[in-house]
């Protein structure tokens, strides 16, 4: 945002910076960060309260390493971005973001990792309220780094990872420090490196999970850019993607909830309780969901107005996006349910089994049908996001079928919970 009043080129090369990085990156340690959902979850619900805080440790090896691979790619982002075809000023410009965003990555993985940390303990306020303070300083320092120092647009960048590691060390310090976490963190242990295996079996499937999803929309907003009148499209299908993500983070607390309480009640030897809990927060997501389409669609002129200026020449997008606004409900209703039904299959361990789902239904049925009515029936962007919408309902319903059909796994380690061993999922 701040980088964007700097000049045309410097929004540009600040928004494809940002979109490799979460393509590259970011995706990556998020769903690296999801192997503790099941681990840490199941170990709290079991009372094995000393394993949380060696699983942290364990995942944080496991962040620190795969960030440390990412920031060789971002280091030589420039000639990969001008083998995709991209403008080289632009892509030299979005080059020299990364390499100042690299400090803020590996921020972020340990981010992923302390919060979830947190979360399978159903602690929440306290990283709300971090957030909070984090967010206010970020505002502050970008404005000063971009405007009142040489640093101008390089600024922006180094301003996200200083604001990031803030965030990290207020946690981080938070958690050694109050005695309310003294049970599930005894302080850094090598034990540590005897687990990073048990975490590898559940990161790697878990980051692949996420990634499939995050990918199939950048995929989504490529596509626009092929189509006639490309500069449009892709601005449309860019509002649209935003305007889902950020349904999809309102349901998010939900979601989280739903992994957490489901694996701490497996972890506790409760399959039937971890099952009402799903179908509890199932319910609460699609009610929540109901409530942000309601706003939606009463008021997408005035969410328009955030992605577009109000003059005559972009009347034509805003008219586009609110024939796009039914097709969004639905989305986000089926993203709701989806979002729950991958939060309980972290919670089981069941990531291995939602790559598989994620492919099929993303890529071979939704990228296909998107294609089929985006390009051969000539429906364009309203075709793309048909598809996306019969990739999700597939993804929602082959989940949902799954928790059905499939035993939940009975990981009773309540009785000995001093013996301190890894959940088996």
């Amino acid at each position: 945002m701040f980088a964007g009043h700097l000049g045309e080129r410097q929004l540009a090369g600040a928004t494809l910076a940002n979109s490799w990085a979460n393509v590259t990156g970011f995706a990556l340690v998020v769903g690296l960060s999801g192997a503790l959902e099941t681990l840490c979850g199941q170990c709290f619900g079991a009372k094995s309260y000393r394993m949380l805080g060696i699983y942290l440790q364990a995942s944080c090896i496991i962040s620190f390493l795969l960030c440390s691979i990412i920031s060789i790619i971002w280091f030589y982002t420039e000639p990969l971005l001008i083998l995709l075809h991209q403008d080289p000023q632009i892509s030299k410009t979005a080059a020299l973001f990364l390499k100042h965003l690299i400090p803020g990555l590996f921020a972020y993985g340990f981010l992923q990792n302390i919060l979830r940390f947190l979360q399978t303990q159903s602690v929440y306020v306290m990283p709300m309220v971090f957030s909070v303070i984090a967010i206010v300083f970020h505002i502050g320092i970008t404005y000063g780094l971009v405007h009142w120092t040489a640093l101008g647009f390089l600024g922006a960048p180094l301003a996200a990872s200083v604001s990031l590691w803030l965030s990290v060390l207020m946690l981080a310090f938070n958690v050694s420090c109050t005695k309310s976490f003294a049970r599930t963190w005894e302080g850094f242990s090598f034990e540590c490196f005897d687990y990073i295996l048990t975490g590898l079996k559940l990161a790697l499937p878990s980051a692949t999970m996420e990634c499939l999803e995050e990918w199939a929309f950048e995929i989504l907003v490529l596509l626009g850019g092929l189509m006639p009148n490309s500069a449009k499209t892709s601005s449309l299908l860019a509002m649209c993607v935003n305007t889902q993500e950020i349904g999809y983070k309102i349901t998010y607390g939900l979601i989280a909830a739903a992994s957490t309480r489901v694996s701490n009640e497996l972890g506790a030897g409760n399959p039937d309780r971890a099952k009402n809990a799903m179908v509890v927060t199932l319910k609460l997501s699609v009610l929540l969901s109901f409530a942000i389409i309601l706003a939606l669609v009463f008021g997408h002129n005035i969410w328009a107005a955030f992605f577009i200026d109000s003059n005559a020449s972009n009347a034509v997008l805003r008219q586009d996006f609110a024939s796009m606004t039914p097709l969004l409900a639905i989305s986000i209703i089926v993203d709701s349910v989806q979002g729950v039904s991958s939060g309980v299959a972290r919670g089981c361990g069941w990531q291995h089994l939602a790559v598989y789902v994620n492919l099929a239904t993303f890529y071979l049925i939704g990228m296909t049908i998107s294609g089929l009515l985006g390009f051969k029936f000539k429906l364009y962007a309203k075709g793309l996001w048909i598809g996306i919408i019969c990739g999700l309902s597939f993804q929602a319903s082959t989940l949902l079928l799954i928790t059905l059909l499939k035993e939940w796994p009975r990981s009773d380690l309540s009785k000995n919970p001093e013996e301190g061993s890894p959940v088996l999922v």
